[in-house]
């Protein structure tokens, strides 16, 4: 009997490190804060919770298949910046003189390498061209005209401005969903985040928001956290929030949770946004200050969640 309990004992702890030892790997991705269900019908609704759910399962299945962070994090800010409904790359908002003046920023949270560009005009994907900033050039931040030659020297899809304007960025209807982003936690235990933004509606040509900012919309770093905004551009700058939510893990010793509690209280106004945030641990915090805001996770455990409204 004794004999029979020990092997059955044996059986409990050799399943239990079976268990902790299979590869953890998670994704978070947002479309952007200030998404209103009370104004959205159920079409609507159900459109944004399916864009999502899609790329959480394509970002899953990279993963899964061993692929690093940095590479999920771009191919599921492409999928947005291909989506019209989102405002990155085709559909994004347009400027006050009615064009489309593209930013993104990726970076890599296992060396701190990091690229980004703003008011590109021609690139199809410019969380592509961001990527290619980071590892084909000495710089970090490249803008406008010059980005546009970059990405062309360098072999990006090109296309005429006209690409990215949709008539539901010309409306700029109240479906309008905002900025796209995604941070992940790969299986070699890696975090990486991206975001693409076409910025504010109706803004003056040239303005340049957080999301190419590197520590105030963008910011990846393996000792902190993951994270990507979305929101009031200026705001986000001005406070640093992306790289205060990863340094206050890094410093402060607190949990990512209580980090982007105290980010957000540290006088950042009401209704200006939201974070997507992830540490190494696979624990995310999908935290917005705004009516809502289109977002989802999943993980290797199984866990799975699309939201839009503060109800869930």
């Amino acid at each position: 009997m004794k004999h029979t309990c020990l092997i059955a004992l044996i059986g409990l702890l050799w399943l239990s490190s079976s268990l902790s030892a299979q590869p953890k790997y998670a994704l978070a991705v947002h479309g952007g804060a200030g998404a209103d269900p009370a104004h959205m019908s159920r079409e609507e609704i159900a459109g944004v919770e399916t864009r999502l759910q899609a790329v959480l399962r394509q970002g899953l299945a990279q993963l899964k298949a061993g692929r690093s962070s940095l590479e999920v994090v771009e191919t599921a800010v492409r999928s947005l910046e291909d989506d019209p409904w989102f405002n990155a790359g085709r559909g994004a908002a347009l400027n006050s003189a009615g064009e489309a003046e593209l930013d993104a920023a990726i970076m890599d949270g296992s060396n701190l390498q990091c690229g980004a560009v703003a008011g590109v005009r021609r690139c199809k994907n410019p969380v592509s061209l961001a990527r290619f900033v980071m590892e084909k050039t000495p710089h970090v931040l490249m803008v406008g005209l010059g980005a546009d030659r970059f990405a062309e020297e360098s072999g990006l899809e090109m296309v005429d401005n006209d690409y990215f304007i949709t008539e539901r960025a010309r409306q700029a209807l109240r479906k309008k969903q905002g900025t796209v982003g995604c941070v992940a936690l790969d299986q070699q235990g890696h975090l990486a985040a991206a975001t693409s933004t076409g910025g504010l509606t109706g803004k003056r040509p040239g303005r340049v928001g957080d999301s190419p900012i590197i520590g105030a919309g963008t910011y990846a770093d393996d000792r902190g956290c993951a994270v990507s905004c979305t929101g009031v551009g200026e705001e986000f700058i001005r406070r640093q929030i992306a790289g205060q939510i990863s340094q206050r893990m890094r410093f402060n010793g607190v949990s990512l949770s209580e980090s982007v509690k105290l980010t957000f209280a540290d006088g950042l106004p009401d209704d200006v946004g939201g974070v997507i945030a992830l540490n190494r641990q696979g624990d995310w915090v999908l935290h917005f200050n705004t009516v809502g805001m289109s977002r989802g996770a999943a993980d290797s455990q199984g866990r799975f969640m699309v939201a839009i409204g503060k109800d869930k």
